[in-house]
């Protein structure tokens, strides 16, 4: 029988378990699938935590790869051997699950299963950051938080090659070496730098267009104020927590700034936007966008992947391997 990494209550890395999860035949519209990589993502540890509550008891993980095994009636899409990978869909630390074929989308093959595994959350959600949320131009300059992190390093690179010039923040020498070699060109260590001063040096006191935050409570008020008037600041996640209430007549007093919070859900809603963030994303890293993975662990020790990745020891993507 299929097992996958269950919880039955909310908690610390040690209430994830290895269990027997049985799958059943495909119904229409879905297959089944193998997993041969699953991606560690910090949405995860929210999860897990309940700060984004789920019904339990649940299997988390939100992109994964594998190959297709069985296929339900109205599929035509896809048949069984293809390789698959997919993003936003809850169930991914598991050797096998049933998934809708239309989220799916199918991998060329020059895109390694574990590489894929590693890069749809975090590069579709690159993708809708800087093409779509705050489409970046040639010739700006933006902030990116967590510049070594999953979506960092791939958002630095994806945002050198649109022509940007890029500062992104790290928490230690080590990580400012990482973003430097993926396209950040100026990583500020925040252990021992403003992060806002910083910024307003490198840009003349001009300060930005733009600052993509994933970290949210520590951030946020110093994210505002790297902005320029009518600047933008895209908060997409809170690894620090979340963002207290705040008067928004303070985004006036500071340059009438814009602020969203999007989600890669809305951005992938349709089949239609998943298949071209999809192949967008893969033509980037045809063109040299690297998606490197750090970390593998085996899929049953999953807590331990979890517990390193809350202590800030990972850099990069994380997969989690099957088989």
């Amino acid at each position: 029988m299929s097992k996958a990494i269950i919880f039955r209550e909310t908690g610390g890395p040690d209430v994830l378990r290895w269990e027997e999860w049985p799958v059943k035949k495909p119904g229409a519209g879905e297959v089944r699938l193998r997993h041969t990589a699953v991606g560690l993502n910090f949405i995860d540890v929210y999860q897990r935590t309940g700060l984004y509550p789920l019904a339990l008891p649940a299997v988390l993980g939100q992109e994964g790869a594998g190959v297709v095994e069985e296929v339900g009636a109205d599929v035509t899409e896809l048949k069984v051997g293809d390789r698959v990978a997919y993003a936003g869909l809850m169930g991914g630390y598991s050797e096998e699950r049933l998934a809708p074929a239309a989220r799916l989308v199918k991998l060329p093959d020059e895109i390694a299963d574990e590489q894929a595994a590693a890069m749809m959350l975090k590069g579709l959600t690159a993708e809708y950051l800087l093409r779509r949320t705050y489409p970046v131009r040639a010739g700006e300059t933006v902030l990116i938080h967590s510049a070594a992190g999953g979506v960092g390093l791939i958002a630095c690179q994806w945002a050198k090659r649109l022509g940007a010039r890029v500062i992104g923040t790290v928490g230690s020498d080590e990580k400012a070496k990482l973003a430097a070699a993926h396209g950040c060109d100026h990583p500020i260590v925040t252990s021992r730098e403003d992060f806002v001063a910083r910024v307003r040096e490198l840009t003349f006191g001009r300060k930005l267009p733009v600052v993509y935050d994933s970290v949210g409570k520590d951030t946020f008020a110093g994210s505002l104020d790297c902005l320029a008037p009518r600047g933008t600041l895209v908060l997409f996640g809170q690894s620090s927590g979340k963002v207290p209430p705040f008067d928004p007549g303070l985004l006036g007093t500071k340059g009438s700034l814009y602020l969203t919070r999007p989600s890669l859900g809305a951005y992938i809603a349709s089949r239609d936007e998943l298949v071209a963030a999809s192949s967008a994303l893969f033509d980037a890293v045809r063109a040299g966008v690297k998606v490197n993975v750090n970390q593998r662990y085996p899929l049953r020790e999953a807590a331990q992947a979890h517990r390193d990745l809350e202590a800030r020891k990972t850099t990069g993507s994380t997969v989690l391997t099957v088989g």
